[in-house]
């Protein structure tokens, strides 16, 4: 065979391509044992290449060389060698595909419809990695601000940062956020946001809240000294995302928060790109248990909440824990918050935000887990302390100072009340089906 027509194939040696110049999406594949995915695999490269179901003259072999997409890689878990068991009726496989990265270029959109594509819709298919070259993350801006750019806006150093969620969600006028807002300021909350599920409402419009709230953020940064960030949720349709954000921005708004998988990758990578938009983004999380929680479709989670708003440029992404209300196993939470906080060629980290029913009694676990390197998020483990938000926050940052000195929070608690006071509230709430 000649060479011209080994690079035409849709099959390589994992070896016999240029990581520089490819893009590897790594799939588990669970098909009918009758079914030969070492036969099925080339064709959905070639699906999501250059080809189609049938031949056709555009295909030429010059089109081929430069741009069909290649297997590197069928392997069968377990590794049957001589013999596959008689009546066996699933049978689980391994798949890499490596993508030209010039069928793709610098962009997330383009980079999605091929690695996950019309093969998504192929049976027990899903994307449990994606490798990317220099060359392609070097395209993106990645973070703006980072975990160190975020650190130096607050004046925080090591410590992990808190965020409040105002609650309830929904449904509140701006007076009644103002002053859970200054209540959560004052509790030491360094962040607080609007809940997802509040934007620019009827009752309660985003740009009246930056106008209320960083006032407040002045009034309590003058009584105790340290910054608060409020992140105002702009999500909308185009092109109202756009004009809220920098509406807010020239407000004073000192940071945004964006549901970035509502509104699309695109939008928020156009808001981080954006120099007027000079503030910190955190992007929420709502909508990504439809792309990845089924175990046999979709996306892992890592890539969902970590490596791709990464990419996009969020500053801080808000991750589910598997200490409070999320189903979430430990490794998976982990390994999200390493794709937002490990090096990534030339990318700023970004802060993963621990999640999801979080009351002071889970600090311990969220920072042996992820170390200092993280933003602790709780909304009704705040304003549903007994002794009210503010005391909430305290109760927060006391747990957070124990861990930082080694104490046991049980041990700290003895000496400070609002801690006390939570543990006994929230020991285990979720053995006792109590929401937080």
């Amino acid at each position: 065979m000649e060479m011209q027509e080994i690079l035409g194939l849709p099959i390589a040696l994992p070896d016999g391509v240029d990581y520089d110049d490819y893009i590897i999406g790594t799939y588990i594949v669970s098909y009918p044992a009758a079914l030969p995915v070492p036969l099925i695999a080339p064709m959905l490269a070639v699906e999501q290449s250059t080809g189609t179901w049938l031949p056709v003259p555009g295909e030429t072999p010059e089109v081929r060389c430069q741009h069909i997409a290649k297997v590197i890689g069928v392997y069968e878990m377990p590794d049957y060698e001589y013999t596959v068991p008689p009546n066996l009726q699933n049978r689980q496989w391994f798949v890499q595909v490596a993508y030209p990265e010039v069928n793709i270029g610098e962009q997330i959109p383009m980079l999605l419809t091929t690695v996950v594509g019309n093969i998504s819709m192929g049976g027990d298919i899903k994307v449990v990695d994606i490798r990317l070259p220099k060359k392609y993350v070097d395209g993106f801006k990645g973070p703006k601000f980072g975990i160190e750019g975020v650190r130096n806006i607050l004046g925080v150093e090591k410590r992990p940062l808190l965020n409040n969620m105002i609650k309830p969600c929904t449904g509140y006028t701006c007076e009644v956020g103002a002053e859970l807002f200054r209540k959560a300021a004052a509790g030491g909350c360094d962040i607080v946001k609007d809940d997802e599920l509040i934007a620019d409402a009827s009752f309660n419009s985003v740009l009246e809240r930056v106008k209320c709230y960083m006032e407040i953020e002045k009034q309590v940064y003058e009584e105790t000294g340290e910054h608060t960030l409020y992140t105002a949720n702009v999500t909308d349709k185009i092109p109202n995302v756009f004009e809220n954000a920098k509406r807010a921005v020239e407000l004073g708004c000192n940071a945004l928060m964006i549901n970035y998988l509502a509104v699309g990758f695109p939008v928020m990578q156009a808001l981080a790109d954006d120099p007027a938009i000079n503030v910190p983004i955190l992007a929420h999380m709502d909508v990504a248990g439809a792309l990845y929680m089924s175990p046999y479709h979709g996306m892992s989670s890592h890539l969902v909440l970590g490596k791709l708003p990464r990419l996009a440029g969020a500053d801080v992404v808000v991750i589910p824990a598997p200490y409070g209300k999320a189903p979430v196993i430990d490794y998976k939470f982990k390994n999200a918050a390493k794709n937002l906080s490990f090096p990534l060629y030339n990318l700023k980290p970004t802060f993963p935000m621990a999640s999801g029913g979080i009351t002071p009694s889970m600090v311990p676990q969220v920072m042996a887990a992820l170390s200092n390197d993280i933003v602790i998020g709780s909304g009704g483990g705040i304003h549903a302390h007994p002794q009210g938000p503010i005391a909430g926050g305290k109760a927060f940052r006391q747990a957070i100072d124990a861990t930082m000195q080694g104490i046991p929070v049980s041990e700290y608690a003895k000496e400070n009340e609002e801690l006390a006071v939570a543990l006994k509230e929230w020991t285990d709430p979720f053995s006792k089906g109590i929401r937080i």
